[in-house]
């Protein structure tokens, strides 16, 4: 939905890294040598002074024991951040840990992550609602009729100001979505949020001209833009580590059940025209909900923490986890802080040298996601399948959708077994194949009497190929890599990155496809994965069984 080692391997730096690594340890180890001195030296001086005194040996060696005790767990208090640094190395730290085992959570997360998956619904919703409503909207609205707005098609036209109007929209809300969560916490910036996703749904579906179609499409982009980056978010920050993955992966989940739904909500379209606008209509009452339960949820206790209220962070982490984590959370998030007391970060703290090379790589993420060719199927799978020569397009769209959906349902449970890393690489590299697959499609001559049935044979492979990894690990690997200092921000300017890419995707692709023919749009798509799997292998490292305070503190150098 970085700054380091752990997420990246920079060229040229591992020498570096290994050095400051190895006389971290050298320390930790002098320190651990020095105080086990001076407890040897107290147990000796002890000893004679019980000798020179006459104390009684039983007093003395519970004193002793007591002593001691005290050093080593000062010891061990003060060098567990260090030792979590000092393992962080290249591939030790994919074999890392956690350091100690966690108390089972008597708290339930899972309603406040139902919650908050209602924004996910709203933002997969309205990506697909457009996909079969663009013909009618194109009739009742006279964009086909219009000559200063159609050019040479006014569907193609109605899709660049319908379609680019909410991804040009969602671009200003992933930006602005990350000052607010900063700001007024994450879950009054959810109830904020429903304003624009109520608002515009409610003047696109009452639209009388296109001006106010492409206003009602700019407030629902600013809406799932803000959700978009504010959903997988929340979501890591509230969620035991055990299950943080399976839980993240519900994120993309319910986004392609929204777009499944808005797929099956167009069915009834060829038999009442004007079902278009109930179609955008219907999408108020979750963004209702969606303000109604965030209301009601509990903050992020790590938010809370930052901001110094750390009785409200406890009282988050009693109803989110139980009472019994309560000090265990605590001590994680005090040492994650590092005890410094770092103002607030800036949009340039991103690009300084301690969080840029982590920052590019969330970025590179999303970037690869989108030039992969997952929106382009999304958005016009039904005029895809309709030029292959199927006749029941919307059906076929939706199929698509249910294979997303169930490709998704396979990734959460092994998010938490398998791993972020080795999942996202195998559904780039199905991609590829699938896209592959459908550019032949096109080409072959010797194909051409099997291209609808490959056509959609491609297609459904290659959504159930991104729904393994690709479309659900970049929204849950960011949260993770990210320092809590930065991880609203960076988070949204890796949103802003696919939302960018998007906008450009959703501008362009019929008139590109037009220009150089579906076949090579779709070869230089499979082109994009290759090269996404490599730099995955190069770049991406597991975080899996992890906590975030124990990630940061690997990630993220002490200032």
């Amino acid at each position: 939905m970085q700054g380091s080692a752990f997420a990246i391997k920079v060229n040229g730096g591992g020498g570096v890294v290994g050095s400051e690594l190895h006389n971290r340890r050298r320390i930790v180890s002098g320190q651990f040598s020095t105080r086990s001195l001076n407890v040897k030296s107290l147990c000796i001086s002890c000893k004679n002074y019980s000798g020179e005194l006459g104390l009684d040996s039983n007093y003395m060696g519970a004193q002793l024991a007591s002593a001691k005790m005290r050093v080593e767990t000062m010891v061990g208090t003060s060098a567990r951040a260090r030792s979590v640094r000092a393992q962080a190395s290249g591939d030790d730290l994919e074999q890392l840990t956690a350091s100690k085992p966690r108390v089972q959570s008597s708290g339930s997360v899972f309603p406040y992550v139902a919650a908050a998956c209602l924004g996910a619904i709203l933002f997969g919703y309205h990506l697909g609602v457009v996909n079969g409503a663009l013909e009618y909207l194109a009739k009742d609205l006279g964009i086909a009729e219009n000559t200063v707005l159609k050019g040479n098609s006014g569907q193609l036209v109605l899709i660049r100001w319908v379609v680019s109007a909410s991804l040009a929209g969602a671009t200003v809300g992933s930006f602005t979505g990350g000052i607010f969560a900063d700001k007024l916490g994450r879950t009054k910036t959810f109830v904020l949020d429903a304003i624009p996703l109520a608002l515009g749904s409610f003047l696109s579906a009452t639209a009388q001209s296109v001006n106010s179609m492409i206003i009602g499409r700019l407030l629902v982009g600013i809406g799932i833009g803000v959700s978009s980056a504010l959903v997988p978010l929340y979501i890591s920050e509230i969620s035991p580590t055990e299950i943080r993955g399976t839980l993240g992966t519900v994120n993309q989940l319910f986004i392609c059940i929204g777009i499944l739904v808005a797929l099956v909500a167009g069915l009834p379209l060829a038999a009442n025209p004007s079902w278009w606008r109930t179609m955008f209509g219907i999408a108020i009452v979750p963004a209702i909900l969606m303000a109604l339960g965030m209301a009601f949820s509990p903050d992020s206790p790590r938010w809370l923490f930052q901001q110094g209220k750390y009785s409200q962070a406890e009282t988050a982490i009693r109803k989110l986890w139980g009472k019994e984590r309560v000090a265990e959370v605590m001590h994680d998030l005090k040492a994650s802080s590092q005890g410094s007391n770092e103002a607030e970060a800036g949009w340039l703290d991103l690009f300084s040298s301690r969080y840029r090379k982590v920052v590019s790589v969330g970025a590179a993420l999303f970037l690869f996601q989108q030039l992969a060719g997952i929106n382009a199927v999304v958005y016009y799978s039904t005029s895809v399948f309709r030029s292959a020569g199927i006749e029941s397009d919307v059906a076929a769209s939706a199929l698509v959708g249910a294979a997303n959906v169930f490709g998704t349902l396979v990734a959460s449970t092994l998010m938490d077994k398998k791993g972020r890393k080795s999942l996202i690489m195998t559904s780039f590299g199905g991609m590829a194949v699938s896209m592959l697959l459908l550019s032949l499609s096109f080409t072959w001559k010797v194909l051409a009497p099997y291209s609808g049935t490959l056509a959609l044979l491609g297609t459904i492979l290659y959504v159930l190929s991104f729904s393994l990894g690709a479309g659900p690990v970049p929204a849950l690997l960011l949260p993770e890599i990210f320092a809590s200092r930065i991880r609203a921000k960076a988070v949204s300017l890796s949103l802003g990155m696919h939302w960018v890419s998007n906008f450009a995707i959703g501008l362009y692709f019929l008139s590109v496809v037009n220009k150089f023919g579906i076949s090579t749009v779709y070869l230089g798509f499979s082109m994009v994965c290759v090269l996404a799997v490599v730099y995955i292998a190069s770049n991406v490292i597991e975080t899996k069984g992890r906590s975030l305070e124990e990630i940061e503190l690997a990630l993220s150098p002490a200032v």
